[in-house]
């Protein structure tokens, strides 16, 4: 495995996006626990990327006009929805004292589907991935599978880190109810501004 595709990967995981944003919300407000599954979810929201990617279904995506919109505005969609979420007491930025099972399937779910609704994730994996297997590799598919799972477990690792980091001040935060509704509004604007950088996204 090159060095290339390891200090590549580190950067893109690492890079501020929608999963790293929703991780640090999640641990600054739901604790250690719950910033651990919502990595977990961010992690498992780009399977079906990689899977559209290694499958070809990120080609279709890439040449059908109609495809990519749907799927995209879908994302955007649910990005405003996820900014006006962290506006209420009450939603998706709510402070919980104790993490029930309901509200960790809450994490995961929301976490897959603001990965699982972005199309230019496929597109990335497909111009990613196989710049890193050669043409004379016995086994690509492997490769690739594996170079995927490299991907993966960096992905969750980088966002792990990042959970726990916010919930290791959490109770700094929490307690200051100033700071709680600034960051809300901060984590809002953020989501808005990743919806309209989707928005704009061409294939």
């Amino acid at each position: 495995m090159s060095p290339e595709f390891l200090i590549t990967s580190f950067i893109i995981v690492a890079s501020p996006g929608t999963g790293a944003i929703y991780t640090l919300a999640t641990g600054l407000t739901r604790g250690a626990r719950p910033s651990i599954v919502a990595a977990f979810g961010c992690t498992l929201g780009i399977l079906p990327h990689l899977g559209a990617a290694i499958g070809g279904l990120a080609v279709v995506l890439h040449t059908s006009t109609l495809a990519f919109q749907v799927l995209k505005y879908l994302g955007v969609a649910y990005l405003l929805y996820m900014a006006w979420h962290a506006l209420r007491e009450n939603g998706a930025l709510r402070i919980d004292g104790e993490t029930s099972e309901r509200s960790v399937s809450q994490v995961i779910i929301h976490a897959i589907l603001i990965n699982i609704l972005n199309p230019k994730l496929s597109i990335f994996f497909l111009a990613f991935l196989p710049q890193f297997v050669t043409a004379a590799d016995p086994h690509p598919l492997a490769n690739m599978l594996l170079l995927s799972g490299v991907f993966m477990a960096m992905t969750f690792v980088v966002f792990a880190l990042y959970g726990l980091f916010a919930a290791s001040v959490r109770d700094r935060v929490v307690s200051r109810p100033a700071i709680m509704a600034w960051l809300r509004r901060s984590f809002a604007a953020a989501f808005v501004l990743l919806g309209v950088k989707l928005a704009l996204a061409e294939r």
